[in-house]
């Protein structure tokens, strides 16, 4: 029996990692919530208290953890920082998958591979960029995801951005990703020895204006009223995460943005 904690156990990625553990045979799947609980999510934990952290995965005693968990507020850095820091503490000895975000770039670069170096232009970027940096020093063998714009379910950040009216932006390109792709690529991970940094993105390089476009058809909306600009200087422009190690590595396929929203149609 594999005994497998996920934290954020209740978030929009969380839940589906949870149920994708849960269905590996042999697995036992326990989850972490903040504020409700959920059908797997049964242990209450604040990632913020390292004391409570480190009790917690001792009572649980998992063999594998993949940290989901994140700040309500993106830029929570005592929940983003801080947080996977006690995770790592807590998780030494154990198999860790850590989940982070294209958000440690600045997109000046363009492309970028698993050794690209993060240079954040904002606080956001900077709380995820040293929760890699604490959980490499802490945990060396962990898996450190670096992910992109999740969609899938019309509960991602730019779906709920795009049916709000927001304003996007033409020129942040970014490779989105698939919630359950991400998730089921997650937990085929986790069941590795990989250890370092693994960029695992959609095929799809595609600005955050031309993705709210594919939302606002699939979900009916008018795509002609969706607000467009330019970035301001403390936003990611052109990241695009390579993928060519993932692909190698993982049977999941992970879907471009225009095949998951034409499925979805």
């Amino acid at each position: 029996m594999t005994r497998v904690l996920v934290t954020g156990a209740t978030g929009y990625l969380g839940r589906r990692v949870v149920a994708r553990a849960a269905a590996q045979p042999g697995w036992r799947v326990v989850g972490t919530y903040l504020r409700n609980p959920g059908p797997h999510a049964t242990e209450r934990l604040d990632i913020r208290d390292r004391a409570a952290t480190v009790e917690l995965v001792r009572n649980a005693d998992p063999d594998l953890i993949i940290h989901t968990a994140a700040g309500r507020d993106r830029d929570d850095w005592t929940a983003n920082a801080d947080g996977a820091a006690n995770i790592a503490v807590a998780a030494q000895g154990r198999r860790l998958v850590h989940v982070s975000s294209d958000a440690v770039f600045s997109g000046r670069a363009g492309e970028y591979d698993e050794a690209a170096l993060p240079d954040p232009v904002n606080r956001y970027g900077a709380s995820k960029a040293a929760a890699e940096t604490a959980v490499r020093a802490v945990v060396p063998d962990a898996a450190i995801v670096r992910t992109s714009l999740i969609i899938g379910h019309g509960e991602g950040g730019h779906e709920r951005l795009t049916h709000a009216g927001a304003v996007l932006f033409t020129d942040e390109i970014r490779k989105p990703v698939h919630v359950d792709d991400l998730a089921d690529a997650l937990v085929e991970l986790a069941g590795t020895g990989y250890a370092g940094v693994l960029n695992l993105a959609g095929e799809d390089a595609i600005s955050r204006y031309d993705l709210g476009i594919l939302v606002a058809r699939r979900d009916g909306l008018d795509p002609s009223a969706i607000p467009a600009a330019v970035a301001g200087p403390h936003r990611p422009t052109d990241v695009r995460l390579a993928t060519g190690r993932a692909t190698a590595l993982l049977r999941t396929r992970l879907r471009g943005a225009h095949e998951f929203m034409a499925a979805a149609t």
